[in-house]
């Protein structure tokens, strides 16, 4: 089997996975797979081995679970990101300097999230929070809307 041919197995095979294990079933199934073994306690005399059966078994369930979520997991996150590049990239006020922000570092992140504060505090003064716009088209409406404050001004002051 080719590799990309086994990346299609193991693809279909996970999202199979994590479908059913998602499941009111799996849940119940797992539920059900521990009151039996609290049942047969007694029957065990509450033994190691008898421990050990639901320590290993559970331990071995979890350890793989652990990939598959976080697989699972990526492949959401990519498409929900594609899906959030689509809306940038269609919205011409928007700024497309946010595509692909995913990867951005941590300090590039926190830096653009301090620019957006600032975009926040910007509205709260001018009472218009939920007025949406572009890092590029906010400064410069803001500008604009300063100068404008500042004409206004004037000309009351000449009349």
């Amino acid at each position: 089997m080719s590799k990309k041919g086994f990346v299609a197995v193991f693809e279909h095979f996970a999202t199979a996975v994590t479908k059913a294990t998602g499941s009111s079933t799996a849940f119940l199934l797992a539920f059900l797979t521990i009151i039996v073994w609290l049942i047969t306690g007694p029957l065990f005399d509450y033994s190691d081995t008898w421990q050990l059966v639901i320590n290993t078994g559970t331990t071995i369930i979890t350890f793989l679970m652990v990939f598959l979520i976080q697989k699972s997991q990526n492949k959401d996150s990519m498409a929900i990101q594609l899906k959030l590049n689509e809306l940038i990239a269609s919205h011409n006020k928007a700024s497309n300097r946010l595509l692909n922000i995913e990867d951005l570092s941590e300090d590039e992140l926190v830096t653009l999230h301090r620019f957006y504060g600032v975009l926040v505090e910007k509205a709260k003064k001018e009472n218009k929070v939920t007025e949406s716009h572009s890092v590029e088209e906010a400064e410069e409406l803001h500008q604009e809307k300063m100068q404008n404050q500042e004409k206004n001004k004037a000309g009351k002051k000449n009349t």
